[in-house]
């Protein structure tokens, strides 16, 4: 069973950054793949990027391409999430995930994922 723990979240006003992080415990192999989704108020968990450990593959949503980089720390099991350019549209509690197997690449889906973190809020003020 996999164990991750986010941290980094906040309140911070419009165009500034935030970055998260997610340290992973458990089998290497269901961290294969790593990914951040986010779940504003009233709406659903949509997914934020993802990274793949063999390979290095990494997939962003249109809403955050170029404003977010992620990236993991192989040797201690992390991934991390940069959120620079912030809009009150990225306000949400923002969920680390790690799974094996992908239904779509460049749109995965929560259920794609086995295991979760338990969310870190991020709020963005105007």
């Amino acid at each position: 069973q996999v164990q991750l723990v986010e941290s980094g979240g906040g309140l911070v006003q419009a165009g500034g950054s935030l970055r998260l992080s997610c340290v992973a415990s458990g089998p290497s192999f269901s961290t294969d793949v790593m990914g951040w989704f986010r779940q504003a108020p009233g709406k659903e968990r949509e997914f934020v990027s993802v990274i793949r450990y063999t390979g290095g593959r990494i997939s962003y949503a249109d809403s955050v391409k170029g404003r977010f980089t992620i990236w993991r720390d192989y040797a201690k099991n992390t991934v991390h999430l940069q959120m620079n350019s912030l809009k009150p549209e990225d306000t949400a509690v923002y969920y680390c995930a790690a799974g094996g197997s992908l239904s779509s690449w460049y749109s995965p889906t929560p259920q794609d994922f086995g295991s979760w973190g338990q969310g870190t809020q991020v709020t963005v003020s105007s």
